[in-house]
């Protein structure tokens, strides 16, 4: 068994608790495509061109464009030391114990909160086809099935991984290939007009709704990415970290390109922008255009395997996020506790009992988009907020520790300057987040989560003290 755990001065004397390499290539590769395509995209979209027309396209590609050199940075740090295990131990090493403490508990409440919306999205979905089920019973099956599955072993967890992200992939693709060969047919759509790559300018142009119209795509366009940095948490059990991670990091803008514009080219290519619905999924709108009469079910499947990949993400992060900040006293000892099968079960297992409060939210909020809209926009400003902290570790490794920066074999492109852009984007997010009422109010609920993290922190310090 490789030793890759980080004994600090508060982790539990507890050697032979170590998670396995037991993630490939293929796995690695497959998760970080699966992380990058968000449920947002195949739901969202619609919304999304709705508000901004045909400069959602650059939306999408500045946002992707930023967290690039977000997992750059967070790859080179990854890989200065090995015994990192995900970034809230090199945000403890680097910027201090508090830091590691608000990551990794920010970072365990992200996929909880992500994970919530993915079961009410879930349980939505599954309506569709057993309209007589309840929605806790499919909230509650949906939960047991995922945490059995998490239980098994982390090899199984990459499979299923690899098999939800296969699914969007294809999905992506064959709408894709539908839309070009529609627009080569000139296929007549619903509004009148012909199938042509025309119809993204020529109906006002590439800003057709002016600025505020492209500043309102970031506010859902965002959350779209959220998961994206996903394989910075699975580098205590990749094999060959230092092949394997920069791989999948250097994919990312061949798959922003591929997966995202692509897609919505294609879309509005055979749908003229004004004709998108808002709460509908364009790609169910096209599969139908196409005359396939299992268009619903099919993609019905698609973004329920979507939702169900996200909440596996989310259930295995949590849990390796509750192990990391166990070994590091910030988490009861009996999180750091690992199963026969060198899987941390007890995390895993409370992860899961709080995914189920998504049931209560449901009985509370009988909307579900309601729901989901709440609850997904306060995942997105908490991601922002690890994001940052990974983009202010780099700042400081570089500041104390450029020996290891110039040995390192996957230095982050111009490294500091694309650090401060970055922040700034991020700060210039949040501000637009105050112009729709429904982010506004998500974004005055989330200080209370720090103010509640800044409490327990001290009071930990005190007891540590004493």
């Amino acid at each position: 068994m490789v030793d890759q755990t980080k004994e600090l001065d508060t982790a539990p004397a507890r050697g032979e608790e170590n998670l396995k390499r037991n993630l490939t290539n293929r796995h690695i590769q497959l998760i970080a495509i699966g992380g990058a395509i968000g449920t947002g995209l195949f739901m969202g979209s619609g919304k999304t061109i709705s508000l901004a027309g045909p400069s959602i396209i650059f939306v999408y590609m500045i946002i992707g464009f930023m967290l690039f050199f977000v997992m750059r940075a967070m790859g080179e740090l990854l890989l200065s030391n090995l015994e990192y295990k995900s970034f809230s131990d090199f945000a403890t090493d680097l910027l201090g114990p508090w830091a590691g403490y608000f990551t990794g508990w920010t970072y365990w409440f992200c996929w909880i909160v992500t994970g919530i919306a993915d079961v009410v999205a879930i349980s939505s979905y599954a309506q569709f086809w057993f309209p007589g089920l309840s929605h806790w019973v499919a909230s509650l099956l949906c939960v047991l099935l995922l945490l059995s599955l998490n239980l098994a072993t982390v090899k199984l967890f990459g499979e299923m991984e690899f098999w939800f992200a296969m699914i969007k992939i294809v999905a992506i693709v064959a709408l894709i290939i539908a839309g070009v060969v529609m627009v080569m047919m000139h296929f007549p759509s619903p509004s009148g007009s012909v199938a042509a790559f025309s119809n993204i300018w020529s109906d006002g142009g590439m800003f057709p709704k002016g600025l505020s119209g492209f500043f309102a795509g970031f506010q859902i366009a965002v959350f779209a990415f959220v998961g994206i940095e996903l394989v910075g948490t699975t580098a205590a059990e990749t094999k060959d970290p230092e092949t394997v991670l920069p791989r999948a990091i250097n994919s990312i803008p061949l798959r922003i390109i591929m997966f995202y514009v692509f897609a919505l080219v294609t879309i509005m290519a055979v749908t003229p922008w004004r004709s998108v619905v808002a709460d509908k999924s364009p790609f169910v709108e096209l599969f139908v255009l196409v005359g396939l009469p299992a268009a619903a079910s099919i993609i019905n499947f698609v973004v329920l395997t979507s939702a169900a990949s996200s909440a596996n993400s989310g259930i295995f992060s949590t849990s390796r996020m509750l192990f990391g900040l166990s070994q590091e006293g910030h988490a009861p000892k009996s999180f750091s506790r690992l199963s026969r099968r060198a899987v941390p079960s007890t995390g895993l297992i409370f992860s899961c009992i709080c995914l189920l409060s998504g049931v209560v939210l449901i009985y509370l909020i009988p909307n579900v988009m309601t729901v989901f809209t709440l609850v997904t926009t306060v995942s997105a400003i908490l991601f922002m907020f690890v994001w940052s902290i990974i983009l202010c570790s780099y700042l400081v490794y570089r500041r104390t520790r450029p020996q290891l920066h110039q040995k390192s074999a996957y230095k982050m492109p111009l490294g500091v300057v694309m650090c401060w852009v970055c922040l700034a984007f991020f700060a210039f997010v949040l501000v637009l987040l105050t112009l729709q009422d429904d982010t506004r109010q998500a974004l005055m609920v989330t200080p209370i989560w720090f103010l509640l993290l800044g409490v327990t922190y001290a009071v930990l310090r005190r007891k540590a003290r004493a």
